[in-house]
Protein backbone atom coordinates (compact mmCIF):
# COMPACT_ATOMS: atom_id res chain seq x y z
CA UNK A 1 0.00 0.00 0.00
CA UNK A 2 1.47 3.34 -1.05
CA UNK A 3 0.67 6.04 1.49
CA UNK A 4 2.25 8.95 3.27
CA UNK A 5 1.52 9.44 6.97
CA UNK A 6 0.98 13.19 6.49
CA UNK A 7 -1.98 12.31 4.26
CA UNK A 8 -3.65 10.25 7.00
CA UNK A 9 -6.20 12.28 8.97
CA UNK A 10 -7.14 11.31 12.51
CA UNK A 11 -10.61 12.29 13.65
CA UNK A 12 -12.35 12.03 17.00
CA UNK A 13 -15.60 10.16 16.41
CA UNK A 14 -17.24 11.09 19.71
CA UNK A 15 -20.39 9.12 18.85
CA UNK A 16 -18.35 5.91 18.72
CA UNK A 17 -15.87 7.02 21.42
CA UNK A 18 -12.84 6.45 19.25
CA UNK A 19 -10.18 8.26 17.30
CA UNK A 20 -10.20 7.02 13.72
CA UNK A 21 -7.75 6.99 10.83
CA UNK A 22 -9.12 5.87 7.48
CA UNK A 23 -6.99 4.79 4.54
CA UNK A 24 -9.01 3.62 1.57
CA UNK A 25 -11.46 1.01 2.83
CA UNK A 26 -9.44 0.33 5.99
CA UNK A 27 -9.86 1.99 9.38
CA UNK A 28 -7.56 2.02 12.39
CA UNK A 29 -8.91 3.26 15.72
CA UNK A 30 -8.11 4.09 19.32
CA UNK A 31 -11.12 3.41 21.55
CA UNK A 32 -11.72 5.44 24.68
CA UNK A 33 -14.22 6.21 27.43
CA UNK A 34 -14.87 9.65 28.89
CA UNK A 35 -15.57 10.14 32.58
CA UNK A 36 -15.82 13.80 33.59
CA UNK A 37 -12.41 15.41 33.09
CA UNK A 38 -10.82 12.02 32.35
CA UNK A 39 -10.22 10.10 29.14
CA UNK A 40 -9.51 6.39 29.45
CA UNK A 41 -7.71 4.92 26.45
CA UNK A 42 -8.86 1.31 26.12
CA UNK A 43 -7.70 -0.28 22.88
CA UNK A 44 -5.81 0.50 19.68
CA UNK A 45 -6.53 -1.56 16.59
CA UNK A 46 -4.79 -1.29 13.23
CA UNK A 47 -5.84 -3.55 10.35
CA UNK A 48 -3.09 -5.80 9.05
CA UNK A 49 -3.03 -3.93 5.72
CA UNK A 50 -2.11 -0.71 7.57
CA UNK A 51 0.43 -2.11 10.04
CA UNK A 52 3.95 -0.76 9.98
CA UNK A 53 3.05 2.69 8.63
CA UNK A 54 3.02 4.61 11.92
CA UNK A 55 -0.75 4.91 12.11
CA UNK A 56 -1.02 3.74 15.73
CA UNK A 57 1.62 6.33 16.61
CA UNK A 58 -0.37 9.04 14.87
CA UNK A 59 -3.57 7.95 16.67
CA UNK A 60 -1.85 8.06 20.09
CA UNK A 61 -0.13 11.39 19.39
CA UNK A 62 -3.34 13.05 18.20
CA UNK A 63 -5.40 11.70 21.10
CA UNK A 64 -2.84 12.82 23.70
CA UNK A 65 -2.48 16.27 22.13
CA UNK A 66 -6.27 16.69 22.22
CA UNK A 67 -6.39 15.45 25.84
CA UNK A 68 -3.84 18.14 26.74
CA UNK A 69 -5.74 20.85 24.84
CA UNK A 70 -8.98 19.86 26.57
CA UNK A 71 -7.29 19.67 30.03
CA UNK A 72 -8.21 16.00 30.44
CA UNK A 73 -6.51 13.52 32.77
CA UNK A 74 -5.35 10.38 30.94
CA UNK A 75 -5.71 6.77 32.06
CA UNK A 76 -3.79 4.63 29.54
CA UNK A 77 -5.27 1.15 29.92
CA UNK A 78 -4.35 0.45 26.28
CA UNK A 79 -0.83 -1.09 26.24
CA UNK A 80 0.04 0.78 23.04
CA UNK A 81 -0.83 4.19 24.51
CA UNK A 82 0.98 3.35 27.76
CA UNK A 83 4.07 2.40 25.71
CA UNK A 84 3.79 5.57 23.66
CA UNK A 85 3.75 7.66 26.85
CA UNK A 86 6.74 5.70 28.17
CA UNK A 87 8.65 6.60 24.97
CA UNK A 88 7.34 10.21 24.91
CA UNK A 89 7.44 11.29 28.53
CA UNK A 90 6.32 14.82 27.69
CA UNK A 91 2.81 13.32 28.10
CA UNK A 92 3.51 11.80 31.53
CA UNK A 93 2.11 14.90 33.27
CA UNK A 94 -1.34 13.99 31.88
CA UNK A 95 -1.27 10.69 33.79
CA UNK A 96 -2.22 10.55 37.49
CA UNK A 97 0.60 9.67 39.88
CA UNK A 98 -1.06 6.34 40.74
CA UNK A 99 -0.88 5.24 37.07
CA UNK A 100 2.60 6.62 36.30
CA UNK A 101 4.51 3.75 37.93
CA UNK A 102 2.55 1.23 35.85
CA UNK A 103 3.20 3.21 32.66
CA UNK A 104 6.91 3.63 33.36
CA UNK A 105 7.63 0.02 34.28
CA UNK A 106 5.78 -1.33 31.27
Amino acid sequence: MDMHLDDVAVEDNEGESQYEARVGDEMAFLAYERAGDRIIFIHTQVPEALEGHGIATKLAHTALEEARARHLRVTPLCPYVAGYIRRHQEYLDLVDQVDRARVLKG
